[in-house]
C-alpha cells in the first residue's frame, strides 16, 4: 500500500524529467537536469529549506529538553500530561495561520505592543511574516513539533531510567552539570538523534507553512517544485520533476549516511 504509490509517482516523476513523457516530450533527454542542477535558484531553495529545518529542529529540541528534564513528574502524571497533546492535534494549515495572525504586522502581538506603548506604531513591529531568514516558518515549526520532542525525551528519560544513573552519578562524585553533560544528555541525543534527523527532512519538506508564511524569493523546495509544476509555462514542468527527483535522493541518501553512523557506533560500542 506504500510502496506501490510511491514506485509509481518516482517513475512517473523521472520520466518525465527525462523527456521520456509529458507533453512537451520529444524523446530522452537530460537537459532538464542540466537546468535544474546547474540553477542557483534551486540550490538556494535547498539551503533555505535546509536552514529552516535545522533551525527548527534546534530550537524546538532545546525547548522540549527543558520542558522534559524540568517538569518531568508533570508530564507523566500531572495536567500537563493532557495539555501538552493539544498542538498535536492542530494541522499544519491551522498553525501557519494562527502564526499569520498573531505575529504579522497588523497581528495581535503588534497590535498589543501598540496599545502597551512599547512600538508607536504597527508598522514598528519587528517583521517576522514572509522574512527574509523564514523566522515566521521557524515559529509555526516550532510551535508543531516541540510537543512531540518534549513525549519523546520524557519516555526516553523513563524507559532508559536516567534518572537511576543520574542517582549512581551523583553518589559517584559527579556535579550536576557533569550529569547532564555525561550522562543525560548523550542517552537522551543517541536514542532520539534518528528522529531529530527525520524531522528536519520533514520541516525542509512542509508546503503549507511555507506558502503562507514564506517569501517569493528564496523559497522552501516544496514551494518551489510546486510552482515549477503548476506553471503555464509547460518547460518548467519537466525541471520542476527533476527538484523533485534531487530532494528524494537528498533525503535518501542523508538517511543511509545516518544508518551507517549507527551501525558503526553499535558495532564499536559492541567491541568495547
Amino acid at each position: 500500500m506504500v510502496i506501490l504509490p510511491v514506485s509509481t509517482g518516482l517513475i512517473y516523476a523521472t520520466s518525465y524529467s527525462l523527456g521520456l513523457t509529458g507533453l512537451m516530450s520529444q524523446g530522452f533527454t537530460t537537459a532538464y537536469w542540466g537546468e535544474a542542477l546547474s540553477s542557483q535558484d534551486v540550490w538556494s531553495s535547498f539551503l533555505y529549506s535546509f536552514w529552516v529545518g535545522i533551525v527548527s529542529v534546534f530550537i524546538a529540541a532545546c525547548i522540549a529538553l527543558g520542558l522534559a528534564l524540568g517538569w518531568q513528574r508533570s508530564i507523566q502524571q500531572g495536567k500537563l500530561s493532557y495539555f501538552i497533546f493539544l498542538p498535536l492535534c492542530y494541522p499544519a494549515t491551522v498553525m501557519a495561520f494562527l502564526v499569520h495572525q498573531w505575529f504579522s504586522p497588523s497581528g495581535f502581538f503588534s497590535r498589543l505592543f501598540y496599545n502597551l506603548g512599547i512600538i508607536d506604531n504597527l508598522e514598528a513591529f519587528p517583521i517576522v511574516i514572509r522574512d527574509y531568514y523564514g523566522i515566521g516558518i521557524i515559529l509555526c515549526s516550532i510551535f508543531l513539533i516541540t510537543p512531540f520532542f518534549t513525549i519523546l525525551f520524557s519516555n526516553i528519560y523513563k524507559n532508559e531510567r536516567i534518572n537511576e544513573l543520574e542517582n549512581l552519578s551523583k553518589t559517584l562524585g559527579s556535579s550536576v552539570n557533569q550529569i547532564l553533560r555525561r550522562v543525560t544528555l548523550p542517552i537522551l541525543f543517541n536514542r532520539s538523534k534518528t528522529t531529530l534527523l527525520l524531522f528536519v527532512i520533514f520541516v525542509m519538506g512542509s508546503y503549507e507553512a511555507p506558502l503562507i508564511l514564506g517569501r517569493q524569493n528564496p523559497q522552501m523546495i516544496t514551494v518551489a517544485i510546486v510552482n515549477k509544476i503548476q506553471k503555464f509555462n509547460l518547460n518548467d514542468i519537466p525541471v520542476g520533476y527533476a527538484m523533485s527527483i534531487i530532494y528524494v535522493l537528498i533525503v535518501i541518501i542523508s538517511l543511509n549516511f545516518s544508518g551507517i553512523l549507527k551501525t558503526f557506533q553499535n558495532r564499536k560500542i559492541s567491541n568495547i
